[in-house]
């Protein structure tokens, strides 16, 4: 008799992720007697990732993965350091090694940085749910340069991807927020999602299966969280109205979205050096030319490269430099985050610090 069916699904989506990975180190370490690369979990002992820590066990034994896990404590509730002690004690015990509980101190306001909702610049303080997340990525950054790990995985669901598709239409802010989170990001391809394809229900159903203690974060039922009244008010209101289906019609409006986001800003990239003149300047009138979505890649692309914050420059930043093009009536320089400054000056775009 086979696996329960949710312990199969759990196992299928991490084996897949570890062919790929090992595919990409046999191409980086071709004709080298390397040792097999390290796989580190990121566990904070709920039941998506203590089903992916499980899963990740099983299927390195019967591959060339060497396996590991990283819980962070972020301290922000009592016992914290107990509880970060206690999940890696379970990951030792699924098999996993090296094991590592990391503690790092989260503001409850803080500059984000380079993985949260903005960026450092001192342009916007953020609240704790994306400080957390900051130092949370922080934390796994440092462990994975510590311990050479060609990846990390994350336990991210179907349903958290529907809920950061929500929350991107909220801010308006554009495709790329609707795209929500890649099955692969970070640098060198470090970050990778094996469950993004499966629900919530299915990742628990597993954990119960394997009989895996797990641990419910109260911060997941705490209506001070943005993503925890979306999660146990905004889906489920949106499923009554709608009907079932509105999880799996997010997430894949996410994909669908990214696809497209891609596409855009592959074109824009290539049609940059078309728009800049022999000093590298942007011409107005060649930008004028452009479809409004590449044009816009490209004024980001810019002002980003000129020292802006990416995650502080929203979609409005980017009109009011655009209508130095489009609706141009001798208005003054554009002030943006990270004291960079936008002008156009005869025919030319010019953004530079301030």
């Amino acid at each position: 008799m086979g696996p329960h069916p949710a312990v199969a699904a759990i196992r299928l989506a991490v084996r897949r992720v570890l062919h790929d990975v090992l595919t990409e180190h046999r191409t980086r370490t071709t004709g080298r007697d390397d040792e097999p690369p390290l796989v580190l979990v990121a566990c904070s002992g709920g039941a998506d990732s203590m089903a992916l820590a499980s899963a990740l066990a099983f299927e390195s034994r019967k591959l060339a993965v060497r396996a590991g896990g990283i819980t962070v404590d972020h301290g922000l509730q009592d016992g914290s350091d107990l509880r970060a002690t206690e999940v890696a004690g379970r990951m030792a015990a699924l098999g996993l090694d090296p094991v590592e509980a990391v503690a790092v101190t989260v503001g409850r306001a803080s500059m984000v940085g380079a993985h949260g909702a903005s960026y450092a610049g001192g342009e916007r303080r953020v609240g704790p749910e994306a400080a957390a997340r900051d130092a949370r990525y922080a934390a796994l950054d440092a462990a994975a340069e510590r311990h050479g790990a060609a990846a990390v995985l994350l336990g991210h669901t179907r349903d958290d991807q529907a809920e950061t598709v929500l929350l991107g239409l909220a801010r308006g802010s554009g495709i790329r927020s609707l795209s929500g989170m890649a099955a692969v990001s970070g640098a060198a391809r470090r970050y990778r999602r094996p469950f993004l394809e499966l629900d919530r229900q299915t990742v628990r159903k597993a954990c119960v299966a394997q009989e895996l203690a797990v641990w419910d974060d109260p911060h997941n039922a705490d209506p001070a969280y943005t993503r925890s009244r979306l999660r146990h008010e905004g889906l489920p209101a949106l499923e009554k109205a709608l009907g079932k289906g509105v999880v799996e019609a997010l997430a894949r409006t996410a994909q669908l979205s990214r696809d497209d986001a891609d596409a855009l800003d592959s074109w824009a990239a290539d049609a940059e050096a078309s728009v800049r003149d022999e000093t590298g300047r942007l011409e107005c009138a060649k930008l004028f030319g452009l479809p409004p979505a590449v044009r816009r890649r490209i004024l980001r692309r810019a002002v980003i490269a000129e020292g802006a914050p990416a995650g502080s420059l929203f979609a409005r930043h980017i009109e009011e430099v655009d209508r130095l093009i489009t609706g141009w009536r001798g208005q003054g320089a554009i002030n943006l985050p990270g004291r960079v400054e936008a002008r156009r000056q005869g025919g030319r775009l010019v953004i530079r610090q301030g």
